[in-house]
């Protein structure tokens, strides 16, 4: 398992006032352009975002993880940070607002972005929308630097400025306050990725994903200051000493297409890193897993837009089910509901699933199911006995018409208030609608 040692490579993280800013389309910008100078950058997410990694891959030819405090001890986090070894800059995206997270400690702290960018010890790159304000703007950006004296506020990015005067405007504000200006975006309505019901659609998805990073590349290296930016980095301390997850077994079949795509990367890294065999398979190809595989692990995805073809991937039904009379089989979000009865999509089609779990999930009438959650075992899964407490995060739009099986866990949020969406056990057959990140040690 990968343990660590070092000093990490400087760093920044990306981050913004709030969510619709801009920063994904800066942070892959970025990416891009310090990878075409040469630059070998890592990239990471902090949160629990399960899309942008493999957008930050796509854009930066290395994999990229998630850091987080809510759910990551120090650890675990410090493991999945010697990812950087061998970079020479790390770059992160932040979730959500500078300092939003959620009201009750985890175990490292409460999931904000401005809490990973203080433990990497690197400075943030502010990206404000200054659209509809001008000098204004420089007050924003003042309370950011301010706020937690703990944490440097390196400069900004000033997005979808509307003019040659807006700019002068609003760079005046800046001046006033001090705070350094590392770029200027002009206002382009085509500077945008396409989404749908979970946030932007996958990576695998976008119809012509390299050239929309090209793109994007061009854009930021004509109006921001890379070299600025690259001074900024800056680096903290040696890590402490870390493992990754362990495998849940030696052999392990594992869905992998646009319906089964979220899996955690640092999860499968620590797969890999102890010597399990990962045996990819697509459903939607109608792939069996493989026979051999000690273990089957459907992860979420989209299931919900490929219901017809799942329910009529026969030659894949029939190996899941003949594995699941032998051997466990797990399912997370989209992989749990693939394994239930049937699944109602949004035009109110039933969908006969794998039948291993009494599981009904419809879309018909959307509900949200977003946050962290806290997992304690009252039946064992795959590489975790009952009575273990297990860290996830929970996002889909479903809800749950029939749930007859026994429960898998009791789960409750961030703040220790009981979810209804227990997870269900049903012989070798598991599954969750959290996806997991760590499990509590002591």
């Amino acid at each position: 398992m990968t343990e660590t040692q070092g000093a990490w490579p400087p760093g920044l993280m990306v981050s913004a006032p709030a969510s619709g800013t801009g920063k994904t389309t800066v942070m892959l910008g970025l990416l891009r352009a310090l990878s075409d100078d040469g630059v070998c950058v890592q990239p990471f997410k902090s949160g629990p975002d399960y899309i942008d990694p493999a957008f930050h891959r796509a854009a930066s030819g290395r994999a990229s993880f998630n850091l987080e405090t809510w759910a990551m001890n120090q650890a675990l986090f410090s493991a999945i940070a010697h990812h950087a070894k061998g970079a020479d800059l790390c770059l992160a995206e932040g979730s959500m607002g500078l300092f939003d997270g959620v009201a009750t400690r985890g175990l490292a702290g409460f999931g904000s972005s401005a809490e990973t960018a203080k433990a990497m010890g690197w400075p943030v790159i502010l990206v404000l929308d200054v659209s509809g304000q001008a000098q204004s703007a420089a007050a924003s950006a003042l309370g950011f630097a301010t706020y937690d004296p703990d944490l440097r506020v390196a400069g900004v990015i000033l997005n979808r400025v509307a003019s040659p005067r807006h700019e002068r405007l609003t760079r005046a504000g800046m001046d006033r306050a001090g705070v350094p200006v590392l770029g200027v975006l002009p206002r382009r309505g085509d500077l945008t990725l396409p989404e749908r019901h979970l946030g932007l659609i996958q990576a695998v998805e976008h119809p012509d994903l390299d050239a929309a990073i090209a793109g994007y590349a061009e854009f930021l290296r004509a109006h921001v200051d890379l070299d600025a930016i690259r001074a900024a980095a800056r680096g903290g301390a040696a890590p402490v000493e870390g493992r990754l997850p362990a495998p849940p077994a030696q052999r392990i079949a594992l869905a992998q297409d646009a319906a089964f795509s979220f899996t955690y990367p640092h999860i499968l890294a620590g797969w890999r890193d102890a010597g399990a065999e990962i045996l990819p398979f697509s459903p939607l190809a109608d792939e069996p897993p493989d026979p051999s595989a000690d273990l089957v692990w459907l992860p979420g995805g989209y299931p919900e837009l490929h219901a017809g073809r799942l329910a009529a991937a026969t030659t894949f039904l029939t190996g899941l089910r003949t594995h699941a009379a032998t051997k466990p089989v797990h399912g997370e979000c989209g992989g749990y509901m693939a394994l239930g009865a049937g699944l109602i999509d949004k035009q109110g089609t039933r969908h006969e699933m794998a039948c291993l779990l009494g599981l009904v999930t419809s879309y018909e009438t959307r509900k949200f199911h977003l946050g962290y959650r806290r997992a304690v075992l009252a039946a064992p899964m795959p590489g975790h006995a009952p009575g273990a407490v297990l860290r996830g995060h929970e996002f889909h739009y479903c809800s749950i018409v029939d749930q007859p099986d026994a429960p898998l866990a009791n789960v409750a949020d961030a703040d220790g208030t009981e979810v209804p969406e227990t997870g269900s056990c049903r012989g070798h057959v598991t599954g969750t609608f959290f996806h997991l990140i760590a499990e509590e040690t002591t």
